[in-house]
């Protein structure tokens, strides 16, 4: 961070409002005077993840994610601080003076560039094996299912021997060493076997990013090994998470929706008929971070998953995702065949050579996400019961609530009470009683793989501190009132006066600014913690005076727990504990009669 000027960090994050820039990847909606949405870095179901326009910070109540731009960047990109400066540099046209990278960054490059030039070394490798004799039975396999030379080369199957070292010893003899090879995700080094392939006897398929690198590989098995299919283990170039096959191909596609499939032989199939703006998740459930990617290139998703029971609530799972990324949900009927690739075997199956004018069809009459949800749930109850019937509109209900737009949420509640004939008034007031009896409560979340941030029970004396920070940053005006009755030597938790004392300073001058202060510390977790300092929840106060009243009633807490925290170690004799005594009753009555000024625009 050192190589750049502390004016041109802040000219960079000043430039770049954390609204856009977030928004850019998950979906916000206006609560008040914050964003709202699904936490990017854990899983959660109720959005618990708020970014303030006017802190330029954000904070999850959830996970406990919190920063400024540079610090979500960082973050969501997996990028070094100095990565994310020139990203966003870049975003908002600034300049930045030429610098020269640290060695860890150029390790974690050099490493980058030869993995990828291993994956393309083996897609290369592969895919000519599978047009020679020993790529034979791969080549039958293709072509009895349909596939055509041309679908085979655009995308760039292949095929992995039978004999179980042939690629490691294909690699070895182009000078890869077996440090490089492992991290691959291409080889398995045992101390006792030595190397031997990930990948052998299947048909291979090539998984590239959306700037057509090679950043790992599917691969099915000939025969009736198991697993049926595999995919390569997540790597510094691979995220299963944020890749979705065939988005490098249909991320150009002429038509302005997206289909999303399950497999690669569904994606390459309706490629064949003519979809190219077909994608699948790589061999795992859909995620935010694909939802997200695909938020990317279109607004419209048609999901094509299979019609049986696993393709239903796999669909189940992925319509709410996609709809809090923000984006429009429709579910393709793929009844009486299973999947995309079975509909499509032109003129062997019940449409014979009609086959993709009746997927076009389809897609026309694809039925809405929200209606799809409320259509299995239907099949769940008897409806000429009148209880199980009640049941039923009651989870309608329930499922009306996720709704976090009125108007959208209006809209729809209209649309199902004319669907199965209830009142609408009715059926408006019970999904305003479930959002009544849920406000302000919090879901467990479980956090994403890998994340590494875990929430930890906060001493209730660091949260009264906490929250006092919070009422003078969303309220700078009180200040000049308490000032000279709490210091921040008050503050007894070593990050919080660290912060008060910048807070205390910003206020004293006039040029507070939360997002810059976040800047100043280094590592990831103080800066989340010190998001967090901006962002404590202080409940729910409805006028000015109940405000006031709280901050008063704050700063006394602060105020005895600091009076605390002196007397530990201490031994002062009775004359000067009866002094100190004198002095803490002198401050607490002049906090009780404080005349606060609030401003109620202020907040977050």
């Amino acid at each position: 961070m050192a190589f750049y000027s502390d004016e041109l960090i802040e000219e960079v994050r000043s430039a770049n409002n954390i609204v856009d820039v977030v928004g850019s990847y998950i979906s916000l909606k206006k609560k008040g005077s914050t964003y709202v949405g699904l936490c990017p870095f854990h899983n959660e179901k109720t959005g618990s993840f708020s970014v303030s326009d006017r802190k330029q910070i954000y904070h999850c109540f959830g996970c406990g994610a919190g920063g400024n731009v540079f610090t979500f960047v960082m973050n969501y990109e997996n990028m070094s601080f100095p990565e994310a400066m020139e990203f966003l540099a870049d975003r908002v046209g600034i300049k930045l003076p030429k610098r020269s990278i640290t060695d860890e960054e150029r390790q974690k490059a050099d490493k980058r560039t030869r993995i990828l030039e291993l994956n393309k070394t083996a897609a290369t490798y592969f895919y000519q094996l599978l047009r020679n004799d020993a790529g034979k039975r791969g080549m039958e396999y293709f072509k009895k299912r349909g596939l055509s030379d041309d679908i085979m080369r655009a995308f760039g199957l292949g095929y992995s021997d039978v004999h179980s070292n042939d690629l490691y010893q294909y690699l070895k003899s182009k000078g890869a060493d077996d440090a490089i090879l492992k991290e691959s995700g291409l080889v398995t080094i045992d101390e006792r076997k030595g190397g031997y392939d990930k990948f052998w006897n299947r048909v291979m398929f090539p998984i590239m990013d959306v700037h057509n690198h090679v950043i790992g590989f599917g691969g099915r098995v000939m025969g009736d090994g198991e697993p049926k299919y595999l995919n390569s283990p997540e790597t510094i170039c691979f995220d299963k998470s944020r890749n979705l096959y065939g988005l490098n191909i249909a991320r150009t596609s002429k038509r302005d929706y997206l289909l999303l499939c399950e497999g690669y032989m569904d994606v390459i199939s309706l490629h064949q008929a003519g979809f190219d703006n077909a994608v699948a998740s790589l061999g795992t459930a859909l995620t935010s971070g694909h939802a997200n990617l695909l938020k990317r290139y279109t607004k419209d998703v048609y999901i094509t998953y299979d019609s049986d029971g696993a393709g239903q609530k796999a669909a189940l799972r992925a319509i709410p995702i996609l709809r809090d990324a923000g984006l429009n949900v429709k579910v393709i009927d793929m009844k009486p065949y299973k999947d995309p690739d079975e509909f499509m075997k032109d003129g062997k199956g019940l449409f014979g050579g009609e086959s993709v004018i009746e997927y076009e069809r389809r897609i026309s009459n694809a039925e809405n996400g929200f209606f799809f949800e409320i259509g299995v749930l239907e099949s769940k109850y008897d409806l000429k019961d009148p209880g199980k019937k009640t049941e039923f509109y009651n989870e309608i209900a329930k499922c009306l609530s996720v709704f976090t737009d009125d108007m959208e949420r209006e809209n729809y509640t209209e649309a199902i009470a004319n669907r199965y004939g209830i009142d609408f008034s009715m059926l408006k007031r019970k999904v305003g009683e479930i959002l009544l009896l849920n406000d302000g409560k919090k879901v467990n979340s479980e956090l994403k793989s890998g994340t590494g941030v875990k929430i930890k029970k906060e001493d209730g004396r660091v949260v009264t501190q906490k929250i006092f920070l919070t009422m003078l940053i969303d309220h700078p005006e009180i200040f000049p009132s308490i000032k000279e009755l709490i210091e921040p030597g008050d503050f007894t938790d070593e990050l919080i006066f660290k912060v008060a004392m910048i807070v205390f300073e910003g206020l004293e001058h006039g040029n507070l600014n939360p997002a810059e202060i976040v800047s100043r510390f280094e590592t990831e977790e103080e800066q989340r913690e010190v998001a967090s300092l901006f962002q404590s929840e202080i409940g729910n106060l409805s006028s000015v005076e109940e405000f006031k009243a709280a901050v008063k009633e704050t700063l006394l807490k602060v105020k005895r727990i600091a009076s605390e925290h002196r007397k530990e170690g201490t031994n002062d004799d009775i004359r000067d504990a009866m002094e100190r005594l004198k002095k803490d009753r002198e401050i607490e009555n002049r906090i009780k009669n404080l005349n606060l000024t609030i401003n109620e625009d202020g907040g977050n």
